[in-house]
């Protein structure tokens, strides 16, 4: 049911706690979002918030991490080919299709996830459902175009390349996850990219492409019902036709170690360092989630940086320890890396790695309840203001089936994140920060970074 606003401020009136049962009962002017599951096991799953325009894309839990050395990069090399034509499209009848039709086509690959998605009124819907069954089913995968990619690939290689951040983020998983999947690539090294051949492509897709391995999301204005009937059109028989067991999860295991590309050319060090963190579904991430807001974010071009909240902001500003800093919490379905990422002066990598060291061991044993009153409001204000559009709200259905097989009301994460104290915060990251090995990426002039042990013996209790 939906509730006016008059009424919600009545039903919450003297009611502080929203727990789960709470959520189910009261829709807060959300629409709910529906999930049916076809014979096949394909996911469908909408909202329906009566725009006019939406956003309908395929979920599909493979990335680079259900691949191998040998065919590392097949996931994406994949991505690419999936608007090159199929059996009844040519490349430029696909492109002239989505054009007239105003729409917008898409598709991207991470680590754990391909995603293929269309933006359209909401009244093309059943031409966006069959434009993406048809380039995932059908793709011709023709040989002229597989060579013509391969150099779309290695451009797109050296692009990335310019960009240190992926860079640094790159090196910090191949140093993190070493010798397992999660150390690759999404991209894969160029020799993959050269040799990678149709046979490789088909037979990703016909290992990995499989029903219960897909969701089919739309947001916007959308009807579930309309939907589920197309899904049975276009997806009901033929996923079913790929046969054999769902590959199980490769498991990758965390290793405290570093890479250090020592430059001295570059005029700034960019790094990151990071602990093992959880999975998706873990009863820790929550409270791993508002930690890392409470260490937050800092650039030079922000105001008042003595006046902010993050208290790390407040000591880089103060001592102009960093250009900019940025922590984040990367999860994945078993684990997960929680760390900063930074770019500092040459001259100032110690004292601020020193600082951050510091702040981690804070978290541990002495952070306030007001910091954390203040980082769980700013993690609500941020994951609501994430759901503004029919696109992120799709990729918020479409990533949550995958990762709980359910889409979590918004009022129970709400509840999950009002639960979290500062007792709770001192315990959950002592148990992930405290005295543990952490891994740790570096690119630039990196001479004054202290060696591997200082930083490993400062992941206890610090002194000045």
């Amino acid at each position: 049911m939906n509730l006016s606003s008059t009424d919600q401020s009545l039903y919450f009136g003297g009611n502080r706690w929203r727990n789960t049962q709470a959520a189910t009962q009261v829709v807060l002017n959300v629409p709910e979002t529906r999930v049916t599951r076809l014979d096949n096991g394909l996911r469908v799953a909408s909202e329906d918030s009566g725009l006019s325009t939406c956003t309908v894309g395929l979920w599909i839990d493979a990335g680079s991490r259900y691949e191998n050395e040998k065919n590392n990069g097949t996931a994406h090399f994949l991505e690419h080919m999936a608007f090159k034509g199929t059996k009844k499209r040519s490349q430029l009848d696909l492109e002239l299709e989505i054009e007239n039709m105003g729409a917008h086509l898409n598709a991207y690959t991470s680590r754990e996830q391909t995603v293929y998605y269309a933006k359209a009124f909401s009244k093309d819907l059943p031409r966006a459902v069959e434009i993406l069954a048809d380039i995932i089913q059908n793709s011709t995968l023709g040989e002229a175009e597989i060579e013509r990619e391969r150099g779309v690939i290695l451009r797109e290689m050296q692009e990335v390349e310019t960009n240190l951040q992926e860079v640094v983020f790159d090196y910090l998983h191949a140093t993190a996850y070493q010798n397992t999947a999660l150390g690759r690539t999404i991209l894969g090294p160029t020799e993959n990219i050269k040799s990678i051949n149709r046979k490789d492509l088909v037979d990703y897709i016909t290992t990995h492409y499989k029903g219960p391995r897909i969701v089919l999301a739309a947001a916007g204005g959308v009807s579930h019902d309309e939907l589920l009937e197309l899904a049975k059109f276009h997806f009901g028989d033929s996923l079913s036709t790929h046969k054999g067991e769902i590959p199980a999860l490769p498991p990758c295991k965390f290793t405290g170690s570093e890479i250090r590309v020592r430059d001295d050319k570059m005029p700034l060090a960019h790094l990151a360092i990071a602990v093992e963190a959880v999975g998706w579904a873990h009863p820790d991430t929550i409270c791993l989630m508002v930690a890392n807001t409470l260490i937050g974010n800092w650039d030079r071009s922000f105001g008042g940086g003595m006046n902010l909240s993050s208290k790390l902001a407040q000591l880089t500003c103060h001592g102009n320890l960093c250009h900019s800093f940025q922590s984040f919490n990367t999860s994945y379905t078993d684990t997960g890396l929680w760390g900063i990422y930074m770019v500092c002066e040459p001259a100032t990598i110690a004292d601020m790695l020193h600082v951050v060291q510091k702040e981690w061991m804070r978290l541990c044993t002495s952070v306030t309840e007001s910091e954390v009153a203040r980082a769980k409001n700013l993690l609500k204000t941020n994951m609501l203001l994430q759901l503004d559009g029919s696109t992120p709200i799709c990729e918020d259905i479409g990533r949550q089936m995958l990762c709980y097989n359910r889409r979590i009301p918004i009022p129970e994460l709400e509840a999950r994140i009002d639960a979290v104290n500062a007792e709770i915060i001192q315990e959950v990251c002592t148990k992930y920060i405290y005295d543990k090995s952490p891994a740790l990426a570096a690119v630039g002039p990196i001479e004054q970074l202290p060696d591997f042990n200082q930083i490993r013996s400062n992941m206890c209790w610090l002194h000045d």
